[in-house]
């Protein structure tokens, strides 16, 4: 089954999900040939491990706490905190908390 994203001039919400956290899943919101964007949602001690993607990245924590581990120096970002990687760096990231973030990727082609 294909993925459905959001269509181009269709709002999205990005507001905390609140209550609503606990059951959320991490989710693709738009795709198009150069850029994606991404709700992540991880539970307080779940990771994802050490990668690397081509293209920039930005990470804006949305709710909750996560850190993000980029060539060995540790990022802590809270609510309403961005930071941005340059392409190919490896990073990792843990839920310090329950935490949603935008994940924003420049896709190189």
């Amino acid at each position: 089954m294909a993925l459905v994203h959001t269509p181009p001039g269709q709002a999205v919400d990005v507001q905390p999900l609140g209550a609503q956290l606990p059951g959320a899943r991490t989710v693709a919101l738009f795709k198009s040939e150069d850029l994606e964007v991404i709700r992540l949602v991880l539970r307080a001690g779940k990771s994802l491990p050490p990668h690397a993607v081509p293209g920039e990245i930005t990470v804006q924590c949305v709710e909750g706490a996560i850190d993000i581990t980029v060539e060995g120096h540790s990022h802590a970002l809270r609510a309403g905190q961005l930071l941005y990687l340059r392409g190919n760096v490896l990073h990792g990231v843990t839920a310090l908390e329950d935490a949603s973030a935008l994940v924003t990727v420049a896709l190189r082609r």
